[in-house]
């Protein structure tokens, strides 16, 4: 690096100057970047990286490491305090330009995009007690029959696919269901599972989508009957989609609308789930009386998903919502963290428009 090289921070300046932009046009943030540019990028991701046999964040940490021996043995070889903190000023501000420029180029500018719900011409809205209750039956309903077209045992399920299988049959029914909701994403995204198995849990996350090596990750002690659901969610952000609550929807919608009954089962499964935590927010009487109904081999699989996930428990909750939370609001979602509690409104407004 030459002593003068302002390069990276110099991109990371432009880059956060077209975000401004794209902030302000949305319209075309789709059609220049989202449909056309990053398309280029998923499929050139998928080509390469994609095709590795393990997490290529790997790769990632590997450049990273590089990095910083290449600063320490040029840190050594200058001379004075003054050009020491110059030295350090100067590459901490390129690296930070550099993260930001690739972050966005690479991924972050769908954050800018029109919103999924507005694409679809949804108007998600907070939902009364009544109509909570109503959407409860029917996805209590669906959950329990695509539950016994799986097993007529009301023990627990633990064991369904091998993770390899999953990630083909989510993937292939990505690519199948997308023009369902209109949408003609490109590509063949991976996500992996991330060793070692409980970390990313001991961290407050299930998985998450990388977009410096354009992969997924998800941890793989999650329960066999959220690996499905979340695996969809990591696909979506795959395909641009940065909202939590969308990608919980796109996940919702891909998995209830599989021919393969697991896939349908975990996709009622999580928006039960979702709808049970609002119901017990909203009449806590009404939710205890409503619990005594509640089918017992899905009552056995919720019970079997808390316990793992209590085996697992973060090293600091509050530090990772926090950190979750401004990260989100930081990229534009206004909703943050809560942004993952929008899936009943979002599927209740899909159900009213698919009815219309």
């Amino acid at each position: 690096m030459a002593k003068r090289d302002w390069s990276w921070a110099i991109l990371g300046t432009v880059a956060l100057g077209l975000r401004w932009l794209a902030i302000s046009y949305p319209e075309y943030t789709d059609e220049i970047y989202s449909r056309t540019f990053f398309s280029s990028i998923r499929n050139v991701f998928d080509l390469t990286l994609g095709k590795l046999p393990f997490p290529s964040v790997y790769l990632f940490t590997a450049v990273l490491v590089f990095l910083l021996v290449r600063f320490i043995v040029q840190l050594k070889r200058t001379k004075g305090w003054r050009k020491n903190a110059f030295f350090i000023f100067q590459s901490t501000l390129n690296f930070a330009g550099g993260l930001i420029f690739f972050f966005l180029v690479l991924w972050g500018f769908n954050y800018q995009r029109t919103p999924i719900f507005r694409q679809l011409g949804l108007s998600p809205k907070a939902l009364n007690l009544d109509q909570l209750k109503s959407e409860i039956i029917l996805t209590h309903r669906l959950a329990r029959m695509n539950r016994y077209q799986l097993t007529m045992d009301t023990v627990a399920l633990v064991e369904t696919l091998p993770y390899n299988d999953l990630e083909i049959l989510v993937r292939q029914n990505m690519r199948e269901h997308l023009d369902l909701l209109g949408f003609n994403f490109t590509g063949n995204p991976r996500t992996k599972l991330f060793p070692p198995p409980g970390f990313m849990r001991k961290m407050g996350i299930l998985g998450i989508y990388f977009p410096f090596t354009g992969e997924s990750y998800i941890d793989p002690t999650l329960h066999t009957l959220e690996k499905p659901f979340t695996v969809a969610h990591e696909m979506a952000h795959s395909y641009g989609v940065t909202d939590e609550g969308e990608a919980n929807f796109i996940a919702w919608v891909i998995s209830t609308n599989s021919q393969d009954p697991l896939l349908r089962y975990s996709g009622h499964l999580r928006l039960l789930m979702y709808q049970i935590r609002d119901f017990y927010r909203m009449d806590p009487k009404g939710y205890k009386d409503w619990l005594k109904s509640l089918d017992r081999g899905i009552r056995n699989d919720i019970q079997s998903i808390q316990a793992l996930s209590e085996q697992y428990k973060p090293f600091s909750i509050e530090l990772s919502r926090k950190t979750n939370d401004v990260f989100l609001k930081s990229q534009g979602v206004k909703a943050g963290i809560n942004s993952y509690q929008q899936l009943p409104m979002l599927a209740f407004a899909w159900r009213e428009r698919m009815n219309e």
